[in-house]
């Protein structure tokens, strides 16, 4: 790997590392129960949220039991926490019973009870459960439906509401009289804990039109006993949702960032944790910002970094072979295609950048010198939402497997003077 690439590596690991769940349990644990300690959870980093709970809660004498659902590939040993996969994002029957277990067991907890809820991006698809005249099938084909309209993550997250027996803050209802805690890992721009995970144990009352009005929005054909089903599932907001903690967020992660950058002798700039739109337009964007800053100075005088978060879309028209990480970074590779003394990487801190095996991918000038020599037409790849093939053969990927935890997109964009 080149200098460059090694500088982004090592911003991006100290991102990463700073959204782990291992140590922040610490001073945030509830007083024991005069009962039970039930531990329930969903989503990429739940399952390592579990052993780090598990191990902070042993630590202050208490035992505990529970079950976790993560995705494929996500679990990790633990002492008394079952810990079951299922699929991400189009939900799948593992999901489904797991859901459904979960809700018996929230169901289950009696006054003396404490419920500790574990709740990281990818809940929302790993806590399948239909509401009451629904079927699993309805809800994947809405899901792939909403997965390639470009849809933005607050609307696919509000229409699963509706579609939910679980998310919402109807896990919350179920668990009463016992009482609840909830400890957040957050993938969402603004952080807000009803909208991680779709809120399970967050209580939001929806008006259930929003939710029909979206899908038509995307011209998102919908059964009509679907329909009715989201006109019949309202939400109480009276259940109380309980104390709920937030462990790592996406500020978190740029914030380490820029201090591992600045040890690296650079200038951090962070942008901003919630960036949105289209993937290649964001990309765009942020390549005259780079210029900007390359020329003038301005908004930072290099050597520096630009550092951002949020979760952008991609509007599939082409192959779809990839993510919005690398359609982000293909569109901003092209746009600074003359510029040498720029770099760039961009990866979901959750290990998989759309359906693919890598997290993201990185560029630099030579970049373009290996696509001219193989062949590549990078125009073409972005045109086809095929920026998974262009990085591949410009062995440009970055695979980190399953990273266990999941604070949305991360971007790093290094400037040389």
């Amino acid at each position: 790997m080149t200098s460059d690439a090694l500088i982004l590596r090592a911003v991006f690991d100290a991102a990463l590392r700073s959204a782990l769940p291992d140590g922040k349990f610490d001073g945030r644990l509830p007083p024991r129960p005069k009962g039970r300690t039930i531990v329930l959870g969903a989503g990429k980093a739940s399952a390592r949220m579990a052993a780090a709970f598990e191990e902070a809660w042993a630590a202050a004498g208490g035992a505990c039991e529970g079950l976790v659902v993560t995705r494929y590939g996500h679990a990790v040993p633990t002492r008394s926490i079952e810990i079951v996969e299922a699929a991400h994002p189009v939900p799948d029957e593992a999901g489904l019973q797991a859901a459904g277990r979960i809700l018996e067991l929230a169901r289950e907890a009696g006054p003396d009870d404490l419920v500790v809820c574990l709740i990281s991006g990818g809940a929302s698809a790993l806590l399948s459960l239909p509401a009451e005249g629904i079927t699993f099938a309805d809800k994947q084909a809405l899901n792939r439906a909403l997965l390639k309209s470009g849809a933005p993550i607050g609307e696919m997250n509000l229409v699963r509401k509706s579609l939910s027996a679980i998310k919402g803050g109807r896990l919350a209802a179920a668990v009463k009289p016992a009482q609840i805690v909830t400890y957040l890992i957050s993938d969402v721009p603004g952080d807000d804990p009803s909208s991680i995970g779709s809120g399970p144990t967050i209580p939001e009352r929806i008006d259930p039109q929003t939710a029909l009005s979206i899908l038509r929005k995307y011209n998102i054909d919908v059964p009509a006993h679907v329909v009715k089903a989201i006109e019949a599932n309202a939400v109480d907001d009276a259940a109380s949702g309980g104390e709920a903690h937030m462990l790592a967020t996406p500020k978190m992660a740029l914030d380490a960032a820029a201090a591992k950058a600045r040890e690296l002798g650079l200038t951090p700039l962070i942008l901003g944790d919630a960036i949105e739109g289209e993937a290649r337009e964001a990309g765009r964007v942020m390549a005259g910002i780079a210029r900007s800053s390359m020329m003038y100075g301005e908004p930072v005088k290099a050597p520096c970094v630009l550092l951002s978060g949020g979760e952008t879309t991609v509007t599939v028209r082409g192959s779809g072979r990839g993510g919005r990480n690398v359609e982000f970074l293909l569109a901003l590779a092209l746009e600074l295609r003359d510029e040498s003394k720029i770099s760039a990487i961009a990866c979901d801190t959750d290990g998989i950048d759309g359906s693919e095996d890598n997290a993201g991918a990185w560029f630099d000038a030579a970049m373009f010198d290996i696509a001219r020599e193989k062949g590549i037409d990078l125009d073409a790849h972005l045109a086809n939402n095929d920026g998974y093939s262009a990085f591949a053969a410009l062995d440009r990927l970055i695979v980190t497997g399953p990273t266990l935890t999941n604070v949305n997109d991360f971007r790093c964009i290094l400037i040389r003077p």
